[in-house]
């Protein structure tokens, strides 16, 4: 149910590195909590954000809430088919379900992030 390629925040967002840009969304358990999906505010190319800075809004049918950047950077593209069709998140949470893509800012915060275990560890506290 987690891809074990991935790294993950404790705010439930999932990051997934290569060659210094990182591409985030949220995790399968985070848009369960939210339920049906129904807008999206996303960041703009360019846009710098610190770690655990908020970068946009995603909003359901139960609640509002804010994403997070697990580690800082500036975007370099966000998935604008999410203004359209925030529902893709729901349906593919790991793949066209991306939120952001960023250029990291410094490396050494990845190191503060989860792996695939310590994160279903994590949920299984909450």
């Amino acid at each position: 149910m987690y891809p074990e390629e991935l790294m993950y925040a404790e705010d439930h967002e999932w990051l997934r590195v290569e060659n210094g840009i990182a591409t985030v969304g949220i995790t399968h358990y985070a848009q369960d909590q939210l339920g049906d999906l129904v807008f999206v505010e996303l960041p703009h190319i360019g846009d710098e954000f610190g770690k655990d800075d908020p970068f946009g809004v995603i909003e359901s049918v139960k609640a509002v809430s804010d994403f997070y950047m697990p580690v800082g950077g500036t975007i370099t593209e966000v998935n604008e088919e999410l203004l359209d069709a925030p529902e893709i998140i729901n349906e593919d949470p790991y793949g066209e379900g991306w939120i952001i893509k960023f250029e990291i800012t410094d490396e050494a915060e990845l190191d503060e992030l989860m792996d695939v275990d310590t994160y279903t560890e994590y949920l299984e506290d909450l």
